[in-house]
Order: C-alpha cells, then structure tokens, then sequence
C-alpha cells in the first residue's frame, strides 16, 4: 500500500487542505478526465465540502480542473461503498481467492452513476481501493 504523490498533486493537497482545513489522506490528478481526486480523512467531508459547496468550487477555480471527493473509511468495505458515491451501496462483500475483489451491490438504477461517464467513477474507486486496501478488482452486482 505504498505510493508516491506528484509534484503536482502535493501542490494540491497542500492548495486543498489551506482553503478547506480539511485533511487529505491522498491525491490523484486525473488528465484523462481532467478532474483531481481527494481522499478526505474520515468524519471531514462537511469542511472539505464547505456550505453549499463553496470549498470545492474555490478549489475547482484555482486549480482549474473538477474536483471529486471520497471520504476515507477504516474497514474496506466502507471505504468502497464510499468510493463509490453517490450512488446507493447496500452491501460490499469482499473475495479472497486469487485475487482480492470487491463485490458491491448497488441499486440498479445507480450502477450509471457508480460507473460514471466513461467508468471514470469506478475506475476512481478501483485506483483507489488498489491503494489504500489492496484490492485487486471492484465489481458491480
């Protein structure tokens, strides 16, 4: 569960968490969706998000790219229903066989936007589920 941030990506952890007060367990700038990912410290989402959004959107502003936020859990179960919002999570089973998958239950009528235009949602989810709990996969049930 090692990584490295970015130049780049430091810059904007340290950007985010002056205009939010919010900690920042982990960063990934996204060019191919031109947007960056923050993966907010468990119980801080309402100070990243700011009211109405005005923290996000004051970061979105300066750095010039859309902003996605995913709150951090401990159990990684949690931490892939939450990498997975908005969409509606019921369950999340984890498979230890030859690989360690994710099998999320999500209502039907949110597996668009669990997957997101272009799967950038559930590749933000799978990136970051690789790196924070070692799982190989997520899938969609």
């Amino acid at each position: 569960m090692s990584f490295t941030l970015s130049d780049e990506e430091r810059q904007f952890v340290a950007l985010f968490e002056d205009e939010t007060e919010a900690t920042v367990r982990d960063c990934i700038v996204d060019d191919e969706h031109d947007r960056a990912i923050f993966l907010i410290k468990t119980g801080e989402m309402g100070k990243a998000i700011g009211k109405n959004g005005e923290h996000v959107r004051r970061v979105e502003d300066q750095v010039g790219r859309d902003i996605k936020l995913v709150e951090d859990a401990p159990y990684p179960e949690d931490f892939v229903a939450n990498a997975l919002a908005p969409a509606a999570v019921y369950n999340v089973t984890i498979s230890e066989n030859d690989d360690l998958v994710a099998y999320a239950e999500v209502a039907q009528e949110d597996h668009g936007a669990a997957i997101g235009t272009q799967g950038k949602n559930i590749d933000a989810a799978r990136l970051l589920a690789r790196r924070h709990h070692d799982i190989d996969d997520i899938q969609l049930t």
